[in-house]
């Protein structure tokens, strides 16, 4: 170190190439270290050892605990982290008319989305209707204060909506008390800093994942389309349950679920049509109305199809006989404000058969097993595909978007709703409809509260086959088919975890199959790990000395350091010259690594053969030390070929 006030206690710089390392125990280390030459061409890595020796008794580390505690809550305190944990503070000063408009146009837009969505996803989670709407309103508000991203419309989502049927399979106590395990495990990982467990699942897992999903979901509402009764979790056991009962199909269910369909693809295409020039500028006023209606048309065709096909139902209802199957009745009003339920009661039918057996709340933990994990790492997935896919090239905070989707899943669970995240479906129309802000979560939560209020008598009449249209239309674009070929030009090994998991969610249940994906993706990491490659030169010192130059491109760690071995032996055999191992790409390693490299350094002394080192990083020279090696390392390529030329001539091992 250069500067004139640097004070080494510990270490002490005999000359310019020898460092005297003093260890915890008194005994001496010497590292022979050649003078640096900075005006040398190619010269590379650094000869600087920053050692220190600042061991502390467990007395001494006990004690400081309640120092540092009072540091980490003065910081918690701190503006700056207030700011940055409550988002709202910072755009709500800045709040304005433009703001203002652009959320409302966008938070109603978002409404008529939400509440025929939320009225579908209920039946995926196997609910009544009414619970997707009580999972739709509060979250909007508590995303609001805590949410980062203006493009986010909490609520209930197609993935969170299976998961939730495969973990509660219909029973509603168990999937609000899911709601607030969920949500609490979410803020936990948020406090905690743990957003990086996303980066395990990688993209061919997440699209592998997300297929298969998407592929369940609309298998299980081919049986509200044709108006049959068919069960199962998985995807073959749900097509079996359909091929059984498919001769029970009702033409009419069948007829209108088709027709939606088609009807929903098309009006879909209704935003991409442009009247009059590409440039709204020079568009007219009545170019810029007719886009503007056959966007918001487009936009707001799921509404569309719930209000014509419920007229359509209620016009076809006689005195109790029905057209088509219904959803029923939905409760009219809000939901009561109470905690989420801990256990669920014995339910007897008027015959007093058990219909719904009592369970604690240890038997509803039991039940619920993995997806307690599984559901907030799919939600955050979800959540923050959406800040990416919008956030115009700024900073994703998943730490901040676990905290907000936690507290929301916890006040769900209080009106009684079921896990939920943002939509990516929803966030695109929230981005397009011109959101300023997550204000615009206000206005979406109070339409589903009028809906709630005053509509849930019309709800009754909506076919069921509508809804499953509507789910059908949704899904069948979350097949992520256009990501196999790029995959398959840029690396094809990804498509393998990609594939398995594929298959595996569509044959097992979600959370194994997510899993296999996950696992496969860790042995290819290991794998890699396990196997460096290692770039060989043959070099020439100015003397006209060959040598060979091996550069290893990543760290030495324990499951790697034979591989690597048994390769320099055998290009070391091979050439019978010098050996330089370019130690500039090993960041690390291990005490495993230190001990093949010095059974390797006597391989090369038992053959005299010269080995030496290039560029060894102060962090894996202490490794080295620390196992008592016995090395030569150098730092720049004059004093490399110096020794090089002076040991070939001497015919000396090094």
């Amino acid at each position: 170190r250069t500067s004139s006030d640097t004070q080494l206690d510990k270490v002490q710089i005999k000359s310019a190439s020898v460092y005297n390392i003093h260890g915890l125990s008194g005994s001496q280390h010497s590292l022979s270290v050649p003078p640096i030459h900075k005006d040398v061409v190619g010269y590379r890595g650094s000869n600087e050892f920053i050692l220190t020796d600042d061991k502390q008794s467990t007395m001494d580390q006990i004690k400081a605990i309640g120092p540092w505690a009072r540091r980490k809550c003065k910081n918690m305190c701190r503006r700056k982290i207030l700011y940055k944990r409550v988002p709202v503070l910072n755009w709500l000063p800045k709040y304005n008319m433009d703001d203002a408009v652009g959320d409302l146009v966008a938070g109603i837009t978002v409404g008529l989305t939400v509440i025929p969505q939320a009225l579908a996803y209920s039946s995926i989670a196997g609910l009544p209707a009414a619970y997707g709407l009580y999972g739709s309103f509060i979250g909007c508000f508590v995303y609001i204060l805590l949410g980062s991203c203006k493009d986010v419309p909490m609520g209930p989502t197609a993935i969170a909506s299976l998961l939730t049927f495969q973990a509660c399979d219909g029973v509603w106590q168990r999937a609000v008390l899911l709601c607030f395990l969920t949500g609490l495990i979410e803020l936990l990982m948020g406090l905690f800093g743990l957003g990086f467990l996303i980066d395990f699942v990688s993209g061919p897992v997440s699209s592998g994942f997300t297929s298969a999903v998407s592929l369940i979901i609309l298998s299980s509402q081919v049986k509200d389309l044709l108006g049959i009764a068919a069960k199962g979790n998985t995807f073959i056991e749900q097509w079996s349950s359909i091929i059984d009962d498919i001769h029970n199909t009702q033409v009419g269910d069948a007829l209108m679920g088709f027709i939606c369909i088609v009807v929903l693809l098309l009006m879909r295409l209704l935003p991409r049509i442009k009247v009059g020039p590409p440039d709204a500028c020079d568009q007219s006023v009545a170019q810029k109305i007719i886009n503007k209606s056959l966007w918001l048309i487009g936009t707001a065709r799921n509404a569309i199809i719930v209000v014509v096909c419920g007229g359509i139902g209620a016009a076809f209802y006689e005195n109790g006989k029905e057209p088509f199957r219904m959803i029923g009745d939905v409760p009219s009003g809000l939901p009561s404000v109470q905690a989420p339920p801990f256990s669920v009661p014995e339910v007897r039918d008027a015959n007093g058969t058990i219909v719904q057996e009592y369970e604690s709340f240890g038997d509803l933990l039991q039940g619920l097993g993995s997806m307690l994990i599984v559901i907030p790492l799919i939600a955050l997935l979800e959540n923050i595909a959406i800040c990416k896919a919008f956030a115009d090239g700024k900073p994703v905070d998943a730490t901040q978007e676990l905290i907000a989707i936690g507290v929301s899943n916890i006040a769900n669970s209080f009106v009684q709703g079921y896990p939920g995240t943002g939509a990516l479906s929803r966030g695109a129309v929230n981005n397009a409809s011109g959101v300023r802000t997550p204000f615009g979560g206000l206005y979406t939560g109070l339409l589903v509260i009028l809906a709630l209020l005053f509509f849930t008598p019309y709800f009754f009449y909506i076919p069921r086959a509508a809804l499953a249209a509507i789910i059908i239309a949704a899904v069948i674009f979350m097949i992520e088919v256009r990501v196999v070929k790029p995959m398959w030009r840029s690396k094809k090994t990804d498509l393998i975890p990609g594939i398995a998991t594929f298959i595996a969610c569509l044959a097992l249940p979600l959370e194994y199959g997510i899993l296999v994906g996950i696992g496969l993706n860790i042995l290819f990491i290991l794998y890699h790990a396990a196997r460096p490659k290692i770039h060989m030169d043959q070099a020439v010192t100015p003397c006209g000395v060959k040598y060979l130059m091996l550069t290893p491109d990543r760290c030495l760690i324990f499951p790697s350091v034979d591989y690597v071995r048994n390769l320099i032996n055998k290009h070391g055999l091979k050439s019978q010259i010098p050996v330089v191992i370019d130690c500039t790409h090993i960041y690390g390693a291990d005490f495993t690594a230190a001990q093949v490299i010095d059974t390797l350094i006597k391989d090369f002394k038992s053959r005299n053969q010269l080995l030496l080192f290039l560029n060894l990083k102060p962090s894996v020279g202490n490794v080295f030390e620390g196992a008592d090696l016995e090395y030569r390392v150098f730092y720049d390529f004059e004093q490399l070929d110096k020794a090089i030329q002076e040991c070939r001539r001497k015919s000396i091992p090094a």
